[in-house]
């Protein structure tokens, strides 16, 4: 019998350890993608079906922003192939602690996306000239009103209408200031590089909320409780998010969420690509897939907002989409006022405004 040579033997015998330490079994040794995103973003269902038609294994960790942020710090941008950070939670970071590697919107089907949520998007993620995000799911703060005051309340301001004193709520949060600025024709967002006329737009808008509190019911600070009271009848109109209109007006058609006049208040949660994703490839191929149509739809369902897929909200849940088409024609799309990141400072000057809103008799 012939005896293979000691170096065959030797490549052989390297070649079969390397196979047992990677639990190789005879076939291809499976892809795996590391999805770090919000809850309801990656239905068992979706996952399932995207490792059924590409091989990829998902391994999916739920996080929120700040999550997001420290995990990938930590790492230099490490652990991850995929995440999904709120477009204005990412050039700062970026800026300070470079976890993210710019999009290729080559490998993009922009196609499937709504063009105002690219552009969005692009315009809330550019660095140095390159994008950082791609959308994916966004939602809005608006109105939800009951019909009985649908005729009076059509912006943000209109909440302090005589005719319903009382029954209003909204939280003493940023977007209260954000939305009734936008509803009194100024632009806080134009305003973010020059301090002074953002503090001259803040100055303005304290007054109309002092002047507003006798309007107010209360300032709701959880939604479990503006739910509360908009279904018992002790607030008729409210500023809140839009999920939770739709949610009222499936339980009680006379309840809806309304897109104001001076435009929803948007935010968009991206699709960005860690700096040492160890498999791009994959990350490319889960945002195409997630937002063909169909597939986005099956995301609607399960988290309750709507995503960036162009034509989706045609195969929602009819209830859902039904409520989504109410509040928002392509006009209401075109006009929801994106955040932009916030400058350094300007949630501290913030603060001190709705302290003083809060403390005024």
């Amino acid at each position: 019998m012939i005896m293979p040579s000691r170096s065959i033997r030797n490549r052989a015998f390297l070649l079969s350890a390397a196979l047992a330490t990677t639990g190789f079994s005879g076939s291809t040794l499976a892809e795996e993608l590391r999805l770090i995103t919000w809850g309801g973003y990656a239905p068992d269902d979706v996952v399932a079906q995207f490792e059924e038609e590409t091989g990829i294994d998902v391994k999916v960790t739920l996080s929120n922003n700040e999550d997001m942020i420290s995990k990938l710090r930590a790492t230099g941008g490490a652990g991850f192939d995929l995440a999904q950070p709120s477009q204005d939670r990412i050039v700062g970071v970026q800026r300070q602690f470079n976890i993210y590697k710019p999009i290729d919107f080559s490998r993009v089907n922009t196609d499937q996306l709504q063009p105002s949520m690219v552009k969005a998007t692009q315009d809330s993620t550019e660095l140095d000239g390159q994008f950082y995000g791609v959308p994916s799911v966004w939602g809005t703060s608006g109105l939800i009103v009951h019909s009985s005051v649908a005729d009076t309340v059509s912006d943000y301001t209109d909440l302090c209408d005589p005719a319903v004193e009382g029954q209003v709520s909204y939280r003493l949060k940023r977007p209260t200031l954000i939305g009734f600025a936008f509803a009194m024709g100024l632009d806080p967002f134009a305003a973010y590089d020059d301090r002074d006329q953002y503090e001259s737009i803040m100055a303005k808008v304290e007054d109309k909320l002092i002047d507003c509190k006798s309007n107010v019911k209360t300032y709701w600070t959880g939604g479990d409780q503006l739910l509360a009271l908009l279904r018992t009848g002790e607030v008729k109109a409210a500023m809140a998010w839009d999920a939770g209109g739709w949610k009222l007006n499936a339980e009680n058609p006379d309840i809806r969420f309304v897109a104001p006049e001076s435009g929803a208040l948007g935010w968009i949660d991206t699709f960005a690509i860690p700096r040492r994703s160890e498999n791009e490839e994959a990350a490319y191929k889960w945002i195409n897939f997630v937002m063909q149509p169909e597939i986005a739809a099956r995301i609607t369902n399960a988290s309750g907002n709507f995503t960036a897929s162009k034509g989706a909200d045609e195969f929602v849940k009819a209830d859902l989409r039904d409520a989504y088409r109410e509040s928002f024609d392509e006009a209401a799309i075109n006009n929801i006022k994106w955040y932009p990141p916030v400058p350094p400072g300007l949630e501290t000057m913030e603060g001190q405004v709705l302290d003083r809103v809060q403390a005024a008799n």
